[in-house]
């Protein structure tokens, strides 16, 4: 487990019981330990790079709905947020929650059993979206969007009730990655998911800690820990859907050229307005030579 000399790179044993129950049963090999050690170094970096966290002398503390789906991401997000609040590196209350939404074969005591277990502040919601998205999307489209804007309407519903500054969710490197293709190819536009982002009504926060976090970590991670996985059979069991496309594509290029996914997401942090074709982000009107008339010795 990470202590706070650890979090900023110094190496510190597991000890009796001073870790998390998050964390309880956590492989000792050094393979894990360096995993662990990178997941929670690059989502305390996202943290402070997006300045996710409001330091400033005298704010009050945040309170935080981190979103569990059950996914491998999910639980990522939760153990890495849990490990830097209980190492006193992330001054925030933490509050879990997954929303059931009705599909069918939904395990619904996984959770709720798990978080209780693992003693997380956690509240559990139901609301049948499953029912809304079959009867509204038409036979043979993907159901991903409508459930996203119903699941989403439900999350900050429930952020509000428990006064809470933000809604976390689990997207990592790869999910944003993806994104900004299918806006690229699909979308017309230069866009993906932000790390921050202030929702439309501007009072609630969207924040996304796993943004530097490759999906395979969060699958190593979780597969190591043994968390009880849950796969989302409401989306995954259709075909054709065009990020999982996207996402075979991306993985044919990391094949060819190993590390090409990490080359594209520094891209995404080193952007060049005058060096793109927006005039809305830089003045090509405005800018002109310096007259050679205007110059030394004219």
């Amino acid at each position: 487990m990470l202590d706070r000399d650890e979090a900023d790179g110094a190496e510190t044993p597991d000890t009796g019981d001073d870790i998390h129950a998050l964390f309880h049963g956590a492989p000792k090999t050094t393979e894990f330990r360096k995993l662990r050690k990178r997941i929670i170094r690059e989502t305390r970096e996202a943290i402070d790079r997006y300045g996710m966290v409001d330091r400033a002398p005298g704010a009050p503390r945040q309170k935080w709905l981190v979103c569990l789906s059950g996914g491998k991401d999910s639980y990522t997000l939760l153990a890495a947020l849990t490990e830097l609040q209980w190492r006193g590196l992330l001054p925030v209350d933490i509050l879990a929650c997954n929303l059931d939404q009705g599909q069918p074969g939904f395990p619904a005591t996984v959770l709720p059993e798990f978080l209780q277990r693992m003693g997380v502040p956690h509240r559990i919601e139901y609301a049948d979206t499953y029912s809304i998205v079959v009867d509204k999307v038409p036979q043979g489209r993907t159901y991903c969007a409508l459930c996203s804007r119903l699941r989403r309407g439900n999350l900050y519903r429930i952020a509000r009730e428990e006064g809470c500054s933000a809604v976390v969710l689990g997207h990592h490197r790869d999910d944003i990655l993806e994104t900004f293709f299918l806006n690229l190819f699909h979308g017309g536009k230069l866009a993906t998911m932000p790390p921050k982002l202030l929702n439309d009504e501007g009072d609630l926060m969207v924040l996304r800690p796993l943004a530097h976090v490759a999906e395979e970590d969060c699958e190593a991670f979780s597969r190591a820990m043994s968390y009880p996985i849950i796969p989302c059979d409401l989306c995954g069991s259709q075909d054709g859907l065009q990020r999982q496309v996207i996402k075979r594509m991306l993985d044919e290029w990391e094949a060819k050229a190993p590390g090409r996914r990490g080359k594209m997401f520094s891209a995404l942090m080193n952007a060049r307005p005058s060096h793109l074709l927006d005039p809305a982000l830089f003045d090509f009107a405005g800018l002109a030579a310096t007259s050679a008339a205007d110059g030394p010795g004219a």
